[in-house]
């Protein structure tokens, strides 16, 4: 990873290594598709090995061990389709009213990965190649005459795999052609060059996620440095004519982390920010503490058996969902403190930007 900078607007930056997965993966189902035969030939451009399957099955992805069986998975990209158990959506509060998937997935290594847990099977990445008929699903789920948005990062990092798919700047030009509907992504990559000229008419918000230097030096692999990031915003940012894309943005600042000297840390991290966006624009600000759960954690560690990632439950407060299910979090008054800490910058630096909420 690129060593993070304070960044400037000037800073020259090379944007990060592509991820390029060692095996691609097709069903029959998707190769059908025309969305399927589009992501080939992007493939196919970029000299990858591409294996096409006898059956709508994926197989041949576990190793020896959990870690080989990760090792495996993450370096191969399966195009299948979408089943019709996803075209029923699920709210996704406070991110956004509904959330849909263009692929489950990511080519990162963060290890505190919060797709832990929550995918079942290897953690390879599924593209779906039905892609026309999940976004012509959506429409059933707007209200006429009320904003309605949707989220497309829950499962994924769309920006992180886009130079393999083009569906992300597909699902951009849909809802740019939508009254009242709005996309919101989010990632950790930097490659935004194919989206700055597409016709989103401001209804798609692109968000970057961020974090401090200890926390995404050590813990956040294969990703874009946060100088990069926070370029490739400022570019989104910047109006058309200034050579950006002219959207909505934010930043998801996540997993903030009670480490040594936090607000030491942090603050450079804003530091940072204020130097790339150092111009109006319409920016929000989504604040999420580090949290996990038995699962997510006996996951993560077979995962990533040698990292320093701390979740020590002596240190935590339990919470309980309305299912029933755990979840380690930080203490009240430790959260009190990194709520203020962080509502304090955010007011002092961007008084026009909007912290949707603190979790």
């Amino acid at each position: 990873m690129i060593a993070d900078q304070v960044l400037t607007p000037n800073t020259p930056l090379r944007q990060s290594k592509l991820w390029m997965p060692e095996r691609v993966l097709f069903t029959p189902a998707a190769l059908s598709e025309p969305w399927g035969k589009q992501i080939l030939a992007r493939v196919e451009s970029l000299n990858l090995p591409v294996e096409e399957l006898a059956r709508n099955r994926l197989t041949g992805l576990r190793g020896e061990s959990e870690r080989d069986t990760y090792d495996i998975a993450k370096r191969t990209l399966a195009v299948v389709t979408a089943p019709p158990s996803s075209m029923k959506l699920s709210p996704i509060p406070p991110s956004a009213d509904w959330q849909f998937h263009l692929a489950e997935g990511c080519p990162a290594h963060c290890q505190y990965c919060y797709l832990a847990g929550s995918l079942q099977g290897p953690p390879v990445i599924r593209v779906f190649a039905n892609l026309p008929q999940i976004l012509e699903n959506l429409a059933a789920y707007e209200q006429p005459g009320k904003s309605t948005s949707f989220e497309v990062s829950c499962y994924t990092d769309p920006l992180g795999i886009e130079h393999l798919t083009g569906s992300l700047a597909q699902c951009i030009r849909y809802f740019g052609t939508r009254d009242d509907a709005h996309l919101r992504w989010v990632s950790k990559f930097d490659a935004v060059d194919d989206l700055l000229n597409l016709p989103h008419n401001g209804h798609t918000r692109c968000r970057i996620s961020v974090n401090a230097a200890p926390v995404s030096g050590r813990f956040e692999g294969g990703t874009a440095s946060v100088s990069s990031r926070l370029m490739a915003l400022r570019r989104l940012a910047l109006p058309q004519e200034q050579g950006g894309g002219g959207y909505p943005v934010g930043l998801v600042i996540a997993p903030i982390m009670h480490i040594d000297d936090w607000q030491i840390h942090y603050g450079r991290l804003f530091d940072q920010i204020s130097e790339a966006l150092d111009f109006d624009c319409d920016l929000t600000f989504e604040l999420i503490s580090h949290r996990f759960t038995p699962g997510s954690k006996e996951v993560l560690q077979t995962w990533y058996p040698h990292s320093k990632l701390d979740m020590d439950e002596d240190k935590r407060s339990v919470k309980r969902n309305k299912f029933g299910g755990t979840k380690y979090v930080y203490d009240t008054d430790t959260m009190k403190a990194m709520k203020r800490f962080f509502e304090s910058e955010i007011g002092r630096r961007f008084p026009n930007a909007k912290i949707l909420y603190w979790t």
